[in-house]
């Protein structure tokens, strides 16, 4: 168990005594919120709330245990703080697992030259624990994908992906000029974790279940293995490999809508979201929201282009 993790949970909901509250605050559900704390009660043997249907109220040894934990993660926090100037600036940076590396790699170029004097640190985590991580403090900025339901966030500007199909090259679909996502009927679909990505996740379903895909079963992941097998499709940016055919989607009908995110405003999380702008729409074709929807509306069946 992550000690101080769980530490700053229960501090969380010792401060608002609303578990509903601690979780808005710490940009998670409420249920994991209430079983992390749980694990705390069992990993030092206590009960530190006393739970009602009304209220939640801290026990005497809830309250006795409430300015050692803070003190603890104080601690915690000035040792990292101490590192950090040790190793010179540094921006920690969350990024989705699922971004293409191209694309990684023009980031860091891009803030290393925009920034010469503080090293980028990017992670590999999905919008959902992203979102934890900048209430925690383990990242500085997040490249989080929308819809995010998090209070307390503040957001770079709004970018847009049209989204095409990838297929296995051997799918008779492969050869058609574009896809109508009710041709998909009959197929699974790939997709990045419902846990990790759940605005994403619920968002792309309920457009395909619209327009009349229903995936026979949804599969979790980040890597195409499944596709290249031809035993799923996904839905992603035009990507060149051997083995896998990418379609366009008539009315680009599924986007991915991404921007910056930090809590702590900082010059070099400003100064990593102005380049990441830049930097997603030269070399990951990214556009602005209004000219995307413009786009998507002009291009819809039946209308005129």
């Amino acid at each position: 168990m992550d000690l101080v993790r769980h530490l700053r949970y229960f501090i969380a909901v010792a401060e608002e005594l609303h578990f509903g509250n601690a979780a808005i605050r710490l940009g998670m559900a409420q249920p994991p919120l209430s079983q992390r704390v749980k694990r705390l009660e069992e990993e030092l043997g206590v009960r530190l709330f006393d739970r009602s249907a009304r209220q939640v109220r801290l026990t005497e040894t809830g309250r006795l245990l409430l300015g050692e934990a803070r003190e603890i993660v104080s601690r915690v926090e000035r040792l990292h703080e101490l590192a950090r100037q040790g190793e010179g600036a540094v921006l920690k940076v969350g990024v989705p697992p699922d971004l293409a590396a191209t694309v990684l790699a023009a980031l860091v170029a891009g803030f290393r030259e925009t920034s010469p004097d503080v090293r980028l640190a990017p992670a590999e985590i999905w919008t959902a624990d992203q979102v934890t991580a900048l209430a925690e403090g383990t990242i500085d900025v997040g490249l989080v994908r929308h819809p995010v339901n998090a209070p307390g966030l503040r957001f770079g500007q709004l970018l847009v992906q049209a989204q095409g199909v990838l297929l296995a090259a051997a799918d008779p679909l492969a050869d058609v000029g574009e896809v109508h996502l009710a041709d998909l009927a009959g197929r699974e679909l790939l997709m990045p974790p419902k846990e990790g990505e759940p605005g994403w996740h619920a968002e792309v379903l309920a457009e395909c279940r619209r327009q009349g895909f229903v995936p026979q079963q949804v599969h979790e992941g980040a890597g195409l293995g499944l596709v290249l097998a031809g035993a799923a499709v996904a839905f992603g940016p035009k990507v060149e490999l051997p083995g896998l055919a990418w379609r366009p989607l008539l009315g680009s009908p599924i986007a991915s809508r991404v921007s910056t995110a930090w809590r702590a405003v900082t010059v070099a999380a400003t100064d990593f979201s102005a380049m990441a702008v830049r930097t997603l729409k030269e070399s990951a074709g990214m556009t602005d929201e209004g000219a995307a929807t413009a786009r998507r509306v002009s291009r819809r069946p039946g209308m005129l282009a």
